[in-house]
């Protein structure tokens, strides 16, 4: 059985219903709309993050979901989804898992509408619910997720970033969406419990694992879909690339911040910083740090009793760690 199949065996039941429930949670009375959110319900990923609410949920509450579970599934689906569509049209991006983007189909203009329509209908969801607790950790998280690029475009700028602002950026940028659907999915069977916080923290710690393996892809051999070098060639400071600075001669860091700021498009000169960094042990250091934060994510478990929940969030988080993709 493949790692997504198994971990989602114990909510199967749970994601075909919320399938349903955020289909509808999409519709329009504008044919064009329900046209371009059909496209995208047919074109939907692994869905990690619905599957993050009901397993929290679940294994907090010995196994228990409820009707603000699925709103709270559904509101991290749709500003999920209205942020991966704004995206593409800020990265000006065609493809999104291996299909088309909307932007693509329907030109920019029609892709931002459709993503601000779908952050409203996210919005309306929990207000109509009176699921203003659910709607504040929502609010919170596309508050960070915006702060969070604009502080990475900021220092690409300079190039002036440290480990403490990487962390930062990736806290904010990546982690925050986990640490939502985290605290969701406990908010949504135990409100005002501790529950709501140590499962907030778990989802951040996750996300921060998750972002560093992706930043490891962009050194690796693996066709993952994401070219090789990428991040360099668009001036992002990863942590390979950022401890390999902070441990290199003033002659070797002027060469990389150079190759990084000017010379990012010279194929040979990627290849020759991704060697550099691979040779100055950035990689060995990113990843020590990724399974620092999975071990201190595992220990956010540890209270709870054993159960098919908690044995799916395991397997979540070696999943993090271990995906070629």
């Amino acid at each position: 059985m493949k790692p997504i199949a198994q971990i989602k065996q114990p909510i199967d039941f749970e994601m075909e219903l919320f399938e349903k429930k955020f289909s509808l949670s999409m519709s329009s009375r504008v044919a064009l709309l329900n046209k371009i959110t059909h496209y995208v319900v047919n074109r939907k990923g692994k869905q990690m993050r619905p599957m993050f609410v009901f397993l929290v949920s679940k294994m907090v509450s010995g196994g228990e979901v409820n009707e603000r579970t699925y709103r709270g599934a559904s509101v991290i689906e749709l500003i999920h989804t209205a942020t991966l569509v704004h995206d593409d049209v800020v990265d000006d991006s065609n493809r999104r898992r291996g299909f088309f983007s909307i932007n693509a189909l329907w030109k920019n203009k029609i892709a931002v509408l459709v993503g601000d329509y779908l952050l409203s209908k996210g919005l309306l969801l929990s207000i109509d619910n009176n699921d203003f607790d659910l709607l504040k950790i929502i609010s919170v998280a596309v508050r960070e997720m915006s702060e969070g690029e604009l502080l990475q475009i900021e220092k690409a700028r300079k190039l002036d970033i440290t480990e403490e602002i990487y962390y930062d950026i990736i806290r904010q940028k990546t982690a925050t969406l986990i640490a939502a659907c985290c605290s969701l999915g406990a908010a949504s069977v135990k409100p005002d419990s501790k529950h709501v916080e140590r499962m907030r923290k778990f989802g951040e710690l996750i996300g921060m694992a998750f972002q560093i393996k992706d930043d490891l892809f962009d050194y690796g051999e693996d066709k993952i879909g994401k070219p090789t070098g990428i991040d360099i060639k668009e001036q992002k400071m990863t942590l390979p690339l950022i401890y390999t600075l902070n441990n290199s001669s003033e002659k070797e860091k002027r060469w990389l911040i150079n190759s990084v700021k000017n010379h990012n498009k010279d194929k040979k000169r990627v290849k020759e910083v991704i060697q550099f960094v691979k040779d100055s042990g950035g990689l060995r250091y990113a990843e020590e740090k990724m399974k620092a934060f999975q071990e201190e994510a595992f220990s956010m478990l540890k209270p709870y009793p054993d159960s098919p929940y908690k044995d799916s969030l395991l397997l979540m988080m070696n999943y993090v760690i271990d995906r070629k993709k």
